[in-house]
């Protein structure tokens, strides 16, 4: 990472443009961080530049949304679905010239409680793969055949079902499900062949739920996932909203929290789970339009 980001330094100042390495010492800082240097940034007409996977930019963002700033990114993450469904360059020697050319673009931020997600936001078994896949990573490292080995692996064990209130668009329905996902990021969702993929870009969100199913019918739908076929399994129902409230249909005393992953990371948040898109568009720096 020092010799890549040497590189973006080279970069930026080969077109005249001054720039400040913040280093990260603990991943709690961030938002803190990114919330002072965009109050920098706004004085001096400058950028914040996230550089990491979709995490870390998730929680750059938190820190500069509806400041105005733009945000520049460095895809230095496992699979970069945000930067790559903005044209952003994997490469960092490319990635870097998108900061001294590139155009301000509004990007659509999703929402969950007080939490918000670019790329996606999950609750059900989901959360606690992406939390066995973390385990993984540290113990095997970070690469893409690590992440879908554990996924595989958790996938084959028992898990157990959310019985859920969905109500959406002023519909209202009860359902049985061992994960509710929601995604937010046009590349993910037609990856995995979703046909309400084209929606976020019109400022929607693209929900999927799944029947109660067994292990192996599990990792079933991950292989279709894998190969863009998620949408045409008769396991899955699929649907376009603006808002959504997601509540337990279980009688309780008390609402209770739930675990929810947004972008990766998990948390456990106070039900019920109210999903929408932020009002505040952000501003990202994106590779300009070619010419033709």
């Amino acid at each position: 990472m020092p010799a890549a980001l040497d590189a973006v330094r080279q970069t930026l100042r080969a077109a005249g443009i001054p720039c400040e390495l913040v280093p990260i010492r603990r991943p709690r800082q961030i938002e803190a961080l990114a919330e002072q240097q965009a109050a920098r940034a706004l004085a001096c007409q400058g950028t914040v530049v996230a550089a990491g996977g979709d995490g870390t930019i998730n929680a750059v963002v938190r820190g500069i949304l509806g400041s105005g700033v733009p945000l520049g990114v460095l895809p230095m993450g496992t699979f970069n679905y945000f930067a790559r469904n903005h044209g952003i360059p994997t490469e960092i020697g490319a990635a870097s010239r998108v900061l001294v050319n590139g155009v301000r673009r509004p990007v659509h931020v999703g929402t969950v409680n007080d939490r918000i997600f670019l790329v996606n936001a999950s609750l059900g078994f989901y959360p606690r793969l992406l939390e066995q896949r973390e385990l993984a990573k540290r113990q095997f490292g970070r690469s893409r055949l690590v992440a879908l080995a554990s996924a595989a692996v958790f996938l084959l064990r028992q898990h157990r079902h959310l019985r859920l209130r969905i109500h959406c668009d002023g519909l209202t329905e009860d359902v049985e499900t061992g994960t509710l996902f929601v995604g937010n990021n046009r590349l993910q969702l037609e990856q995995i062949g979703l046909a309400e993929a084209a929606s976020v870009d019109r400022g929607m969100l693209a929900a999927l739920f799944t029947r109660p199913i067994t292990s192996m019918g599990l990792l079933g739908l991950a292989l279709r996932g894998s190969l863009g076929l998620i949408g045409e399994d008769e396991n899955v129902t699929s649907f376009a909203c603006r808002e959504m409230t997601v509540s337990l249909s279980t009688r309780r005393r008390r609402p209770g929290r739930i675990k929810v992953a947004t972008d990766g990371e998990t948390a456990r948040l106070q039900l019920p789970l109210r999903f929408g898109v932020a009002h505040s568009r952000l501003p990202l720096l994106c590779p300009p339009d070619p010419t033709p």
